[in-house]
């Protein structure tokens, strides 16, 4: 059984101008993988992340003729039902953790609140589990780090604390929204590496969200291309370079290359087809 199921999810949101489209007719399944969403800005490919945890604000539409986590109908869950689904089944990193972490509490504590919100256990073993979770995210002090506000920590260190607070409750799934983006490139290794290694020691699945295709052709099983809030392109990932659909294409030859110069890049251009239309080549 597949661990998420979206059949044709759409979102809209209700603006001063009118109903906005932001995500039409996505469908995907999601096993034991970690499956890539890339695209421009503006794609859609956050919406449909926030769209399966019920994130999105108030005035935010969303249809599926199927959103199932395993047997659950997301769509159908009361906001208890989904409550208890956040985080210990499935948890969201969020792109950055300046504005997600709580500036008033320390990460330890955090960290340890994300585990005993969802369990019945003391707060001792809370300290102790978080404090191993220090350790798994490669953090050399964690006693140290534990007392720490979220003002002290670098990004590189913060996003591990992201990692780890989401990770702790060992769900069965991970969102991870742009993660690395704000990082340096030393220092997005490190942390791709930190979290491909704890979600094949715990077996969770992902869904990575990026705008970075060299990143996700290294890094995931499986590509979805989106493109004006539809899915224009589902491919493996290390197929990435025979892509046909030309949006994609057109993605991939605009990355910049240190091997090959080249005067000019290309110009990506766009069909308004692409919008309502399957492509066939």
């Amino acid at each position: 059984m597949d661990v998420l199921a979206i059949e044709n999810l759409n979102v809209t949101f209700r603006t001063d101008e009118g109903i906005k489209h932001a995500v039409r007719d996505v469908s995907f399944t999601l096993n034991n993988e970690k499956l890539a969403i890339v695209g421009e800005s503006g794609s859609g490919k956050s919406t449909v992340g926030k769209a399966i945890l019920r994130l999105n604000p108030p005035s935010t539409l969303v249809t599926a003729d199927a959103l199932r986590f395993g047997e659950t109908d997301l769509l159908a869950c009361n906001e208890k039902a989904i409550r208890a689904i956040r985080g210990q089944h499935i948890s969201m990193i969020m792109q950055d953790p300046k504005f997600s972490l709580n500036p008033v509490m320390t990460v330890g504590e955090q960290i340890a609140e994300a585990l005993s919100v969802h369990r019945r256990i003391s707060k001792r073993e809370a300290r102790l589990a978080a404090l191993e979770m220090l350790k798994e995210v490669s953090i050399a002090d964690p006693e140290h780090v534990y007392g720490q506000y979220p003002h002290e920590i670098s990004g590189g260190m913060g996003q591990r604390i992201m990692i780890a607070m989401m990770v702790i409750p060992e769900p069965d799934i991970i969102i991870a929204d742009e993660p690395t983006s704000a990082l340096d490139v030393s220092v997005q290794q490190d942390v791709l590496n930190i979290l491909t290694r704890l979600i094949e020691k715990k077996n969770i699945s992902l869904i990575f969200i990026s705008h970075d295709l060299n990143l996700v052709k290294k890094f995931c099983d499986h590509v979805l291309v989106m493109y004006g809030g539809r899915v224009v392109e589902s491919i493996r990932a290390d197929a990435l370079s025979n892509a046909s659909h030309p949006y994609t294409r057109g993605l991939m030859e605009s990355l910049p290359s240190l091997r090959h110069r080249r005067d000019v890049l290309p110009v990506m251009t766009r069909d308004q087809n692409w919008l309502t239309q399957d492509y066939t080549p």
